[in-house]
């Protein structure tokens, strides 16, 4: 089953696509298990590399979005690139466009990872530095 997921791991994050034309629940359970030993790793962030996809199952959509959920908990980024029209369609009846972190590109994709890591190091700085200037 691994071998329908490529890792490919970055400084900051790591690229996982499924080479498969079909996101099924079964997939989903397989990209959920690599992403959740991702949150073991020193690098947590993940991008979902869906070039390959073309078709998705609304319970893979809806293991994604929780997917998601589960990183921001645990202050890491997840967001998803390069997705076709049809599975973008797919999301929007399930209405979880609007949930998901969604970029055309994986270079987009690795812009969210920066700036959300910088919010992240802001957030967990010293809140009251932003009080001095008076």
């Amino acid at each position: 089953m691994h071998m329908e997921v490529k890792i490919d791991t970055k400084e900051k994050f790591s690229v996982l696509t499924p080479l498969l034309p079909e996101l099924t629940v079964n997939i989903a359970a397989v990209l959920e298990e690599l992403c959740l030993k991702q949150l073991d790793q020193p690098v947590k962030n993940v991008v979902l590399q869906m070039s390959q996809v073309q078709n998705l199952e609304a319970a893979a959509a809806t293991k994604l979005a929780e997917l998601q959920h589960l990183f921001y908990e645990n202050s890491s980024s997840f967001v998803i690139c390069s997705v076709n029209k049809n599975v973008e369609t797919q999301f929007e009846s399930l209405e979880l466009m609007d949930f998901l972190n969604i970029t055309p590109t994986e270079s987009e994709a690795w812009d969210i990872v920066q700036m959300e890591e910088i919010e992240r190091e802001l957030l967990d700085g010293d809140d009251m530095e932003f009080e001095k200037n008076d």
